[in-house]
């Protein structure tokens, strides 16, 4: 006999949807998915506000190139990934600033240069054993104590320079040229968000992959840009968004048998088009309110 609470949901029906939990490795990746889907989103939101939507998926292409460096030489992946991330997110704005490019156009010529690098010296080599789609849609369920552990640390490393900087991110995000003006290095502080989107999107590889990267850095904050827009309120409803999407879509994937990365983007998406939704009905509602006045 089963017993049945009064809420209705009996204890096998507990058990069965709390079953993800009981797995060391699901511990590991729900960990990962909370850390990368807040981080993500909370940077996102001055992708969004810069509109750099381009650069996640740039910079997260040109890792593939220090991955399969790091793949020759016999070293840490995604120790080659950052390396090359950073140098890639450094040259992009060093070509903005001084080949006097646009930021787009400067990130179209690295990335692409840099994707290519990767795929020249892995078609050089005769055989490889190397499995190149983890990188390219993430693979979330393998995270281990270390990656775990890397993560945090990174995490919490960006979130200190972000805070420490915070002023300066924010004043160069609205007005770049009121900034300087007022006495901030402009320049400098736009090097530094390049390095911790780089760091940031070297995080999330293992969890939503290259391919997928893109769309965890922009949507959670896209979403959030349609509810509010005061700075502060619309990084912290993004990293609540990405929080969501990341555990969530984690959690959805283990029942739907999907992939996780994908549900987890696809996750954030629906939650972009319900923020979207909501944003048109708040506006129908007060343009009624007005006419009826």
């Amino acid at each position: 006999m089963v017993m049945v609470p009064a809420n209705g949901i009996s204890t096998t029906e507990m058990q069965h949807w709390l079953e993800p939990f009981h797995y060391q490795f699901m511990q590991r990746a729900f960990v990962t998915a909370l850390l990368v889907g807040v981080l993500c989103s909370a940077m996102g939101t001055y992708v969004v506000l810069r509109k750099l939507a381009f650069i996640g998926d740039g910079i997260a292409h040109a890792s593939f190139a220090g991955i399969v460096i790091a793949y020759l030489r016999g070293a840490d992946y995604y120790v080659g990934a950052g390396i090359v991330a950073i140098l890639t997110a450094l040259g992009i704005g060093w070509v903005h600033r001084r080949g006097r490019v646009a930021l787009d156009t400067a990130i179209g010529v690295l990335f692409t240069g840099a994707f290519a690098l990767g795929i020249f010296l892995m078609s050089r080599q005769r055989s490889y054993s190397v499995d190149l789609q983890s990188f390219l849609f993430g693979d979330i369920l393998s995270v281990n104590h270390q990656d775990v552990l890397m993560i945090v640390a990174l995490a919490l490393f960006v979130g200190f320079v972000t805070a420490l900087l915070w002023r300066s991110l924010l004043y160069t995000s609205f007005d770049p040229i009121v900034a300087q003006a007022g006495g901030m290095n402009a320049q400098r502080t736009e090097y530094i968000l390049l390095v911790l989107l780089a760091l940031t999107i070297i995080v999330s590889l293992q969890a939503v992959g290259i391919v997928l990267v893109a769309a965890l850095l922009v949507t959670p904050a896209a979403a959030a840009y349609q509810l509010t827009r005061r700075f502060s309120q619309m990084m912290g409803l993004s990293a609540l968004l990405g929080a969501i999407s990341g555990a969530g879509g984690l959690y959805l994937s283990y029942f739907l048998r999907s992939s996780s990365g994908a549900t987890i983007v696809l996750l954030a998406t629906i939650l972009f088009f319900m923020a979207s939704a909501a944003r048109a009905t708040v506006r129908r509602r007060s343009f009624r309110e007005i006419r009826s006045q």
